[in-house]
């Protein structure tokens, strides 16, 4: 239920792929980006979120792969989710690094740079059936996407 105690390979491949846009991002944010004003809740959620998903990805070795079932293709969709958020980056810093690029879509996934990770380390929470990065994704995803949300919508309202 709670996962079993160790290092997870690929929980650290997956975070990997995950910060290292984000680091190139923080050289590259869109013009006008601005944190002020966000929900100071949503904050606590957010970083608390991303707190416990980071722990739970690389202490839990349910997360590794092992002998093959269909199982493992919970696995193979976040992996397929990933190279979709990566494709998400690309698109972002080869435009002109607006507001609204980066809040964009992405293949009918809305705020797809903050719902396609949220997303990703929920199935694979559901790969490796670790209940607790269920509930650290779930905390993440309410602070992340409600962020990226309000963000959003303050964006629509100025055009």
């Amino acid at each position: 239920m709670f996962g079993n105690w160790g290092f997870s390979y690929i929980g650290l491949l997956f975070l990997m792929m995950l910060f290292i846009p984000n680091i190139m991002w923080s050289k590259r944010m869109p013009q006008g980006y601005t944190a002020e004003n966000e929900n100071k809740i949503l904050q606590v959620f957010e970083r608390l979120g991303e707190i416990l998903t980071c722990c739970c990805a690389l202490v839990f070795t349910d997360f590794n792969i092992h002998k093959w079932t269909l199982w493992s293709l919970w696995l193979i969709a976040a992996f397929i989710l990933m190279i979709m958020y990566k494709i998400w980056w690309v698109r972002y810093f080869r435009s002109e690094r607006t507001l609204s690029d980066f809040y964009s879509s992405f293949s009918g996934i809305p705020l797809a740079g903050a719902t396609l990770p949220v997303i990703i380390f929920f199935i694979l929470g559901i790969y490796g059936k670790v209940v607790c990065m269920l509930i650290a994704v779930f905390i993440l995803g309410i602070g992340h996407i409600g962020i990226h949300m309000q963000h959003k919508k303050g964006i629509d309202i100025a055009n």
